[in-house]
């Protein structure tokens, strides 16, 4: 696969494999850690009207879905804050109407003639230096709220009746965190779709809380395993011709299920 570095579009690949790693370590950690994963499957879904919007305006996908879903994130925290028995009913809500609107405005878009599986299954392979710029951009965003929160966000993660008793913004932390899943969902898309996105999101921290002494450690942990995910999957749909979101999801389950049989039959310290 070196040869293939000489091209633009391979280089743009494995830059954003990197990125969406780094968003992956970082904020599919806090979705496990505060068990909002059904919350970041309506967050991933709901992107959808983005993509949607985006053709239908003809304006760039990515800063287009980003601020869509990042209003729909918010909304979402709006209402699941303080009605946390309602969460699933409103999630589904908002997960439905974002695949809903998608669909729609791309029937109403004029010629429209673009491949829809690269945005339900990821197409890694089409990422543009624009998108790469925006990607890098965003991980500065999420790695500055992770820095200046990262007590608060600890605090919250494990006890929040304890956070709210040491003054932590709970609240606040909510609404941010959502915003955060918001952007790294999108980020993500492009590597493996949305389709997918929840299993990139939640398979490396999985495996990296395995073994941790802190929330820092998982995520770097998470960051490590979603990088070999995405660079070995990237590996083999290049070398055999398959597509690329489908190939990175294919090793982290495959990874997962491994490291399941080996803990199953201590092969492996229960640790790990």
């Amino acid at each position: 696969m070196i040869e293939a570095f000489s091209y633009g579009f391979i280089q743009n690949a494995f830059l954003a494999a990197i990125l969406a790693s780094i968003a992956c370590g970082l904020i599919g950690t806090m979705v496990v850690i505060n068990r909002m994963v059904f919350l970041a499957g309506g967050v991933a879904h709901t992107a959808y009207g983005g993509v949607g919007l985006a053709f239908f305006l003809g304006l760039p996908v990515m800063p287009c879905t980003i601020a869509f879903t990042t209003v729909a994130s918010l909304l979402m925290a709006n209402f699941t804050f303080r009605q946390r028995r309602q969460t699933e009913t409103i999630i589904g809500m908002f997960w439905a109407a974002g695949m809903a609107i998608g669909i729609l405005l791309m029937d109403c878009t004029p010629g429209y003639h673009v491949n829809l599986m690269s945005y339900l299954f990821g197409s890694i392979l089409t990422v543009s230096s624009f998108d790469i710029w925006v990607m890098i951009g965003l991980n500065i965003f999420l790695l500055m709220a992770i820095l200046i929160f990262y007590k608060d966000f600890a605090a919250m993660s494990f006890d929040e009746e304890f956070a709210l008793s040491r003054g932590a913004p709970v609240k606040f932390l909510y609404f941010l965190l959502m915003a955060m899943i918001a952007v790294s969902v999108v980020m993500i898309i492009q590597v493996v779709g949305l389709i997918l996105v929840i299993a990139l999101l939640t398979i490396p921290p999985y495996l990296a809380q395995l073994r941790i002494s802190s929330l820092g450690q998982m995520m770097m942990k998470a960051t490590l395993w979603s990088l070999v995910f995405c660079l070995f999957g990237l590996w083999l749909a290049y070398r055999f011709d398959l597509t690329s979101g489908a190939t990175i999801i294919a090793v982290a389950t495959g990874s997962f299920f491994v490291v399941y049989v080996l803990r199953k039959f201590k092969v492996i310290g229960t640790s790990f």
